[in-house]
C-alpha cells in the first residue's frame, strides 16, 4: 500500500528546476493566501521561460492506461523518465486545465497524490504544484493524478526541465499530454474494449467497495430500517461475455440480483461460461448500508487477470429498491502500453435493471413487460424518485470501487518502464516480521520498499510506509507509519555474490489433455544475474503430472482444473479453506455430471492468544421507544476481537430512562341528562338536556364540546283564549312552588333526623352564553341520634344558565 497524500486542485505542468539555476529561475517566496492570485508565483511558474531550450528528446511525459482520453474520478500513474545518459536535478508538477492562465483557483483540475516523500512534496508558494523534496540527480520521477470530474474538459500535461542552467519547456511534443474526457460511461451502452489486450504474464488485484449511501447523504425517503447492499457477485471474464451492460437487457442472473439481492443465478450463469472466465468475485452483503470503517471495514476481494480475460465486471442491488444496482461493467486493466493498470478508482451512481417499473425504495412490485433496456437513473425521473431534482443536477453517487493491482506474475513487456516498487513487489515475502503493533491500532499494509538513497558502496537507507486508518483506543499510542533501514548501492551487499534473484512462479499451464493424465509445466525468470557473473544455476522450468477428468467414458463430464485455495477462514487455530473447479461440458448422454466441483479440508493457522475485549465505540443513542412521556432507548457497541480469542463480559447493550413532551390528555364529560318538560303547556316551546366536564383538556389536549343542548317542543294547540289563561295559571302555579320552596328553605333546619344548613348562592355560571352550569349546596349542621344514614346527608342542586347562543 502506497502512502498518499491529496492536495484537491491541479493540472499537470511539469517543471523541473535544478538547484544550479537558482539564480536563473528563482523566485520570492509568498504568504500562502496569495499562492493562485494574478501574477502569483503559480502564474509566474507557468510563464517561465528563461533559457529557455525548444526541443529535446531526452525527456518523455508518460501516463499509465490510455493517455489521449481520462475518465473522470479514476487515478492515473503520471511518470517523467529521462533516457541514459540525461538526468534532472528538481521538478515541479502543475495541472491546467486547456486554455486557462493559471491565475485563478478554477483554472487548475484534479487531485495530486504524493507516492515516495522522499521524492516529491507540495510546492510551499504555489499549493497545486508538485516540486522536488531534495535536490539531487534522478532519471524517474512518479506521482499519482485523479482525474477531475465529468464537465471539466481537456486538461494539458506539459513539462519544463532545468538541467545545467538549461530550462527544457515544451509546447508540444514529448513533454506535453493533452487529456480530454472520456465519453460517459452512462450513454446508450457500456464502452467495450476495442483492442486485444498485449499485457504478458498475469496480475492479481484487490477491490474494494466502500458504499456512501447513508440518510445524510440522501435524506429523501432514506428507508432507515431495512437499507443495505446485496452479496456482491462478478468476474474477471474475456471481452467475449457481458455480464451486464448500458443498453442491453438484463439476464435472469442479473434480474434475481437487483430485484431479490441473490446472487446465486449469477454465479450460475457466470460459471457456466467455462474458459471465459478467469475468476469469479464475491463479497458478502452489508447490513445496514453504511456504518463508520472503524466499526466495520469495507468488504473487498481479490481476483487475477491474464492477457486473454483482461476485463473486470461486477454488480450488487440497493435495497430495498424495485431493481436498483451499482457496479462496473467491462473495466478493462490491460493498458494500451501493454502492461497492467495499477489503480482504478471509479464512483457509482444507480442504475435500473429494467425489469420492474417502481419509482421509489420500498414501492410494491410492479414488473415492467416486456423488460427496459439497463438505463443509469436520473434526478429527473419521477417527482416520486428518492433522487429528483426538479433542476435536473446529477445524482450523488452512492458508492466508490477502488481497484488496486497487488501483485503480478510471469513476464512483463509493457512499454513504460518499471519502476523499483514494482519491481519489489513481485518478489514474494516468503518470511513475515514480527509486528508489535497493538490490536487497537488499524494500520494499511507496509508500501514496498524504495530505492536505496545510496547509488555507491557508502551506506545509505531506504524506507516504507503505511497508514493509520482507525485509532480504537486513544490512551495507546500508535507506532510509526515510516520504517528505514540501511542499504547500499547494486552490487556492495555483504551477500554471496554468486546469489541469483528469481521472479516467482507463473502459475501453471493447462493440462495437457481434457480427459485422463497429462502433463503442465510452469516457469520463471532471472531477476537479477549473479553479481560475480557466474552462471545461474537455479531452474526456470517445472512440469508435474495432471489428471483431469478421470473417467472419459460418454456418461463423464469435463470439467477444469482446481482452482486456488481460498484463504483460510480461522485467523488463528484450527479452520476451513476450499477450492473449486468448473463444468466445462456435461455428459455427451445427457446424464447428470457426478464429478465433485468442490473440495474443502482442514487449515491450520498459528496458535491463538487471548487478547482483552477490543470494543468499538458506543453508538449515538436510539429514539425514545415512545413519542411522548416516560419510554426508553438504547445504544450498543460491537466486539472488535474474534470471538475464538476467549470470552468477553463487557457489555454491548446500554437501556436508559427518557423523558419527553408529556402526552395530550383530551376533555372528558358526563352523559347527558334526560330531556327535561317543554317549558309551554300548548303551542310551541322548547326543552333542553345538560351535561358536566368532569375533566379540563391538559397539555393540548381536544378541547370541550357543548354542555347544553335545546330542542323544539310542541305538546298540543292552544285554543282561543286558552293561551292567556293556561299562562295565567302558569304564572299562578309557579308563584306557588316558589313560597312554597322558601318555605322548606326556612324550615331546612328541620329537616328529619338531622339539622340542615340554608342553600348556599348558585355558583357563577359555567359558561357566558352557549349554556352552562350552575350549582348550590346544603349541608348538614347538625344529625340527631335517631337520625338513619339515608336520611341525613348533604344536597346539590344544578340548573342550566345563559343558554342564549353565543
Amino acid at each position: 500500500m502506497i502512502a498518499a497524500r491529496l492536495y484537491p486542485r491541479a493540472v499537470l505542468l511539469l517543471c523541473f528546476i535544478s538547484s544550479a539555476a537558482c539564480n536563473t529561475f528563482a523566485f520570492t517566496e509568498e504568504p500562502f493566501d496569495r499562492a493562485v492570485k494574478a501574477d502569483s508565483y503559480c502564474s509566474r511558474v507557468l510563464r517561465a521561460q528563461s533559457n529557455r531550450k525548444e526541443t529535446n528528446n531526452e525527456f518523455q511525459l508518460q501516463v499509465e492506461g490510455e493517455p489521449e482520453r481520462y475518465q473522470p474520478g479514476s487515478t492515473y500513474r503520471v511518470s517523467l523518465t529521462a533516457t541514459s545518459p540525461s538526468y534532472f536535478r528538481g521538478f515541479t508538477l502543475i495541472a491546467l486545465k486547456e486554455g486557462a492562465e493559471g491565475d485563478k483557483d478554477e483554472d487548475y483540475a484534479g487531485n495530486f497524490q504524493i507516492i515516495d516523500e522522499e521524492e516529491t512534496q507540495f510546492m510551499t508558494n504555489c499549493p497545486p504544484a508538485v516540486t522536488e523534496s531534495t535536490p539531487r540527480r534522478r532519471s524517474n520521477i512518479q506521482v499519482f493524478w485523479t482525474a477531475p470530474p465529468s464537465g471539466t474538459g481537456c486538461v494539458l500535461l506539459k513539462a519544463s526541465i532545468v538541467q545545467k542552467r538549461i530550462i527544457y519547456f515544451q509546447d508540444e511534443g514529448a513533454l506535453t499530454k493533452r487529456m480530454c474526457e472520456k465519453e460517459s460511461l452512462y450513454g446508450d451502452g457500456t464502452d467495450k474494449p476495442l483492442l486485444d489486450c498485449c499485457a504478458c504474464g498475469t496480475a492479481k488485484y484487490r477491490v474494494t467497495f466502500y458504499g456512501n449511501w447513508s440518510e445524510k447523504i440522501h435524506p429523501k425517503d432514506f428507508p432507515r430500517r431495512t437499507n443495505h447492499w446485496s452479496a456482491i457477485i462478478g468476474a474477471s471474464h474475456s471481452k467475449n461475455y457481458v455480464l451486464w451492460e448500458f443498453g442491453g437487457l438484463a439476464s435472469e442472473g442479473v434480474k434475481q440480483v437487483a430485484e431479490l439481492g441473490s446472487p446465486v443465478k449469477m454465479e450460475e450463469e457466470i460459471r457456466q461460461k467455462g474458459d471465459e472466465v478467469l475468476t469469479v468475485i464475491k463479497m458478502k452483503a452489508q447490513w445496514p448500508a453504511w456504518q463508520p470503517l472503524n466499526v466495520r471495514a469495507a468488504p473487498s476481494a481479490e481476483f487475477s487477470v491474464d492477457r486473454s480475460r483482461h476485463i473486470m465486471s461486477f454488480l450488487t442491488m440497493m435495497g430495498p429498491s424495485p431493481d436498483w444496482n451499482v457496479g462496473l461493467s467491462a473495466e478493462d486493466l490491460c493498458t494500451k502500453e501493454c502492461g497492467w493498470a495499477q489503480r482504478v478508482v471509479q464512483d457509482l451512481i444507480p442504475w435500473d435493471a429494467g425489469t420492474d417499473s417502481g419509482v421509489s425504495y420500498e414501492a410494491p412490485n410492479n414488473p415492467t413487460a416486456p423488460p427496459d433496456k439497463i438505463r443509469p437513473l436520473t434526478s429527473l425521473d419521477h417527482p416520486q424518485s428518492p433522487f429528483y431534482d426538479p433542476e435536473g443536477g446529477a445524482i450523488t453517487p452512492v458508492a466508490r470501487v477502488i481497484v488496486e493491482r497487488i501483485a503480478r506474475k510471469g513476464e512483463q513487456c509493457n512499454i513504460v518502464p518499471d519502476n523499483v516498487d514494482d519491481i519489489v513487489a513481485d518478489i514474494a515475502q516468503e518470511e513475515k516480521e514480527e509486528d508489535d503493533t497493538p490490536e487497537t491500532c488499524i494500520y494499511s499494509n507496509w508500501s514496498p520498499w524504495s530505492a536505496c538513497s545510496s547509488a555507491t558502496c557508502e551506506k545509505g537507507k531506504r524506507m516504507r510506509q503505511r497508514m493509520l486508518k482507525a485509532q480504537l483506543d486513544l490512551s495507546v499510542p500508535c507506532p510509526h507509519t515510516q520504517d528505514f533501514e540501511p542499504c547500499m548501492g547494486p552490487g556492495c551487499s555483504d551477500e554471496d555474490a554468486s546469489t541469483c534473484m528469481m521472479s516467482e512462479w507463473i502459475t501453471w499451464s493447462p493440462c495437457s489433455v481434457s480427459c485422463g493424465s497429462g502433463t503442465r509445466s510452469r516457469e520463471r525468470y532471472v531477476k537479477q544475474f549473479p553479481d560475480d557473473g557466474s552462471v545461474c544455476t537455479l531452474p526456470t522450468q517445472e512440469n508435474e503430472n495432471c489428471v483431469v477428468n478421470e473417467d472419459c467414458s460418454p456418461s463423464s463430464c469435463l470439467v477444469t482444473e482446481w482452482g486456488e485455495w481460498d484463504v483460510c477462514s480461522a485467523t488463528c487455530g484450527l479452520g476451513m479453506k476450499r477450492r473449486e473447479r468448473m463444468v466445462k461440458m456435461p455428459p455427451a448422454d445427457g446424464s447428470i455430471c457426478g464429478a465433485e466441483v468442490l473440495e474443502v479440508e482442514k487449515c491450520m493457522m498459528p496458535e491463538c492468544h487471548t487478547i482483552p475485549c477490543l470494543l468499538t465505540p458506543w453508538c449515538e443513542w436510539s429514539d425514545c421507544s415512545v413519542t411522548c412521556g416516560k419510554g426508553l432507548r438504547t445504544r450498543q457497541r460491537m466486539l472488535k476481537s474474534p470471538v475464538e480469542l476467549g470470552d468477553c463480559t463487557e457489555e454491548l447493550e446500554q437501556v436508559e430512562k427518557c423523558m419527553l413532551p408529556e402526552c395530550p390528555i383530551d376533555c372528558i364529560m358526563s352523559d347527558w341528562t334526560e330531556w327535561s318538560e317543554c317549558n309551554k303547556s300548548c303551542g310551541k316551546g322548547h326543552t333542553i338536556r345538560t351535561r358536566i366536564v368532569t375533566m379540563e383538556p391538559q397539555f393540548g389536549g381536544d378541547s370541550c364540546t357543548e354542555t347544553i343542548q335545546r330542542k323544539k317542543c310542541k305538546i298540543r294547540k292552544c285554543s282561543r283564549g286558552q293561551g292567556n289563561s293556561d299562562e295565567k295559571r302558569r304564572r299562578k302555579e309557579q308563584r306557588e312552588k316558589q313560597r312554597s320552596k322558601h318555605g322548606r328553605v326556612e324550615g331546612a333546619s328541620e329537616h328529619p333526623g338531622c339539622r340542615m344548613r340554608p342553600w348556599s348562592s348558585w355558583s357563577e355560571c359555567t359558561k357566558l352564553c352557549g349554556g352552562g352550569i350552575q350549582e348550590r349546596l346544603m349541608t348538614v349542621k347538625q344529625k340527631f341520634k335517631t337520625a338513619q344514614l339515608s336520611s341525613c346527608k348533604d344536597r346539590k342542586e344544578i340548573r342550566a344558565c345563559n343558554v342564549q347562543p353565543c
